[in-house]
């Protein structure tokens, strides 16, 4: 889809915490568009809840970072105390991944709706319950469960609460941490519905984190591939999901299950992703790519038309998708 206008940009993003022997974010390069959706995949460590957090500066106090974050042109990093407090209240919102975390047990629903937009409690209540109608409305449930508290409510309703209080104040930018991980598939695909709505109806950019490939294929217009804390592959959905370019991709895709080979082995990524207490030298994959070369080994590649492999020119990695790997 063509983007006029982006709504996040984050730039040459490095996050350093203590104790650690690399960066946790190494130069992550990424940026959503208004009324686009965007999803961040890759494997549980990879840096892709972290890079959410950074976007609204949630970070320990420990954490160093570098590199920039704008969401509507302002940069986060530089921003005050008040007009970050401001930024999450009203310019983007974020959807956790336990929704029952993120809300109130002792609290009735529309308490929890309704708290962040009522300033002037003389003029503000009415207008606001009438906003959570709304957006109740917007996700597919009734008014009733404003007088009910969370206990009464199954784990999808609950989702689309909290993307309801998420949409409150009218965000341009909604940030998404893995929200459909404990649900069910079916509403799953009624969440990733609602998502597609919602960027239609209110022109929301949307940043998806999953590490589920399928889902990311069903929702998003883009896509960022992050490993050990860095973006090794974007571009548009079809795209790279049809041809990957990066190894790491083409695994990833691999061992997703498929309806027309259930009877198949499942592929698999043979080790396991570096931990931060490993000082990383050239590529972050290169211990566990079956194409690895010794340059691989000693230079760390830099993104170049949207990938970082030093191979990507040659390996025609498809293949992967079929159950075949090519020779390279």
């Amino acid at each position: 889809m063509s983007v006029e206008t982006n709504v996040l940009e984050i730039e040459g993003l490095a996050l350093h915490l203590p104790r650690t022997a690399r960066p946790v974010l190494n130069g992550v390069d990424l940026t959503v568009g208004a009324a686009e959706i965007v999803a961040l995949v890759g494997e549980s460590g990879s840096g892709k809840s972290l890079t959410l957090r950074a976007a609204l500066r949630l970070l320990p106090r420990q954490a160093t970072v570098r590199g920039s974050i704008r969401i509507a042109g302002e940069d986060v990093l530089t921003m005050t105390t008040t007009r970050l407090r401001d930024l999450r209240a009203g310019t983007a919102s974020m959807v956790f991944q336990d929704p029952r975390a993120a809300i109130n047990p002792l609290r009735r629903i529309g308490d929890f709706l309704t708290e962040s937009t009522r300033t002037n409690r003389a003029v503000a209540d009415e207008l606001a319950t009438a906003r959570a109608r709304e957006l109740l409305a917007a996700v597919g449930l009734t008014d009733r469960v404003l007088l009910q508290y969370p206990h009464e409510l199954s784990g999808g309703m609950l989702q689309r609460i909290v993307i309801a209080s998420a949409l409150m104040s009218d965000p341009r930018l909604l940030l998404c941490d893995e929200p459909t991980t404990a649900l069910d598939v079916t509403t799953q695909a009624e969440i990733v519905a609602l998502l597609a709505r919602i960027r239609r109806r209110f022109g929301t950019g949307v940043l998806f984190v999953t590490h589920d490939l399928g889902l990311a294929a069903a929702i998003s217009d883009r896509v960022f591939v992050m490993y050990a804390g860095r973006i090794v592959e974007h571009g548009p959905a079809d795209s790279l999901f049809g041809a990957p370019r990066h190894p790491y991709t083409a695994a990833l895709l691999a061992s997703t299950p498929r309806l027309e080979a259930p009877s198949a082995r499942l592929a698999a990524i043979s080790g396991q992703p570096p931990d931060l207490h490993t000082e990383l030298t050239g590529c972050p994959f290169a211990a566990r790519c079956p194409y690895v070369i010794d340059r691989c080994r000693a230079e760390r590649p830099e993104p170049e038309e949207g990938v970082a492999c030093h191979r990507a020119g040659e390996l025609v990695l498809s293949a992967l998708l079929e159950g075949d790997r090519c020779d390279g």
